[in-house]
């Protein structure tokens, strides 16, 4: 730990952590289940990152952005994806304003839907690499540049992309250095029986429910930069390093089993989001220090969508999450074991 950092709030931490139970309360009272997700999405967001949730149809995925935006009193916009989708139509474009009483004519600025500050990218795959290309340059860059000027994008702002991993054909796959712009890669799974009935009894009712807004924009703001002031430890920053260069096949002395499935390892991007994300789920908890239980269970979602596997892993019907989990069970902690958390384990088995 840097001596010269300054250390969290613990009233500002017992804030955030009573909000993270009430956005969940509010949220829950709208989606059905998806606990783990939901805890990933707002990791996400209190680091500052944008995420890719990936899921079949029908999991309530759209729903669960808006609910959460609501929640956090955040203004909501939504992009479907389709092939024929044009970089203007994102960002926005300039049109010629004609004053009729001067005869006047300008040029101005017409906002896009990116203008906005949690924003659903839906099913991001299909549209074409150049207007995915002009996303992401905002997501990096936070403005809009149209002609030789520049818009900033509202604070906080925040991306939350979809994909959809069955009907591949006539898709555009984001490349992996623009995946690496992501912090996280969350996989929506299927609901357990229980929630399954419910969901079937709650939605086909009369009853509707409308979150209660728990956050404004300007705390939310507040809260990440709480997050960036949570303290962790040299070994733990040593135990990231030597997961993150344990993925990378060139690596002094790798693992065998990382020669042998792994084309490309994560990068130091990777690593920097790994310690971002683990401080957040601990100040999520009202925890004023990061463990090595917060390391681990996030990294399967901060590190899936960076390890690039061979031909023969996927032979062997191995994934990165497979990587991951073999690489938690032998990268070593001193004076710790290497037990996964039971978040972990439940996400790995997924």
């Amino acid at each position: 730990m840097n001596p010269h950092e300054t250390l969290p709030d613990l009233d500002a931490l017992e804030q955030l952590r009573a909000a993270h139970a009430r956005v969940r309360e509010q949220v829950h009272a709208v989606v059905v289940g998806q606990d783990d997700v939901i805890d990933e999405l707002m990791a996400g967001i209190f680091a500052g990152g944008h995420c890719i949730l990936e899921g079949v149809p029908g999991l309530a995925k759209t729903l669960l952005v808006q609910t959460l935006a609501k929640s956090l009193s955040l203004e909501f916009g939504r992009i479907q994806f389709t092939p024929d989708l044009m970089p203007a139509d994102i960002t926005g474009t300039e049109v010629i304003f004609d004053d009729r009483q001067s005869g006047h004519r300008e040029f101005r600025f017409v906002q896009g839907p990116i203008f906005t500050n949690l924003l659903l990218a839906d099913e991001i795959n299909r549209t074409p690499p150049k207007t995915q290309a002009a996303l992401l340059e905002a997501m990096q860059e936070r403005h809009v540049s149209s002609g030789t000027k520049r818009y900033p994008l509202p604070e906080p702002f925040f991306v939350l992309a979809t994909q959809n991993p069955i009907e591949q054909e006539g898709t555009y796959p984001l490349p992996e250095a623009q995946l690496d712009r992501f912090v996280m890669k969350i996989i929506v799974n299927y609901p357990t029986p229980e929630e399954e009935r419910r969901i079937y009894r709650v939605t086909t009712g009369a009853e509707h429910t409308e979150p209660t807004p728990v956050l404004d924009g300007k705390e939310v703001l507040e809260l990440q930069r709480l997050v960036r002031r949570i303290p962790i430890s040299d070994l733990l920053i040593d135990y990231t390093m030597g997961l993150i260069r344990a993925t990378r096949p060139n690596a002094d002395k790798p693992a065998d089993f990382v020669k042998r499935w792994v084309l490309w390892g994560v990068g130091p991007r990777g690593g920097q989001w790994l310690i971002l994300a683990a401080k957040a789920r601990a100040a999520l908890d009202g925890r004023p220090e990061v463990s090595v239980q917060d390391i681990q269970s996030m990294a399967p979602s901060v590190l899936r969508h960076r390890i690039v596997l061979n031909y023969s892993a996927e032979a062997e019907g191995q994934t990165p999450d497979t990587v991951i989990r073999r690489l938690l069970e032998t990268i070593p902690l001193q004076g710790t074991s290497n037990r996964v958390d039971g978040q972990l384990e439940r996400v790995l088995k997924a």
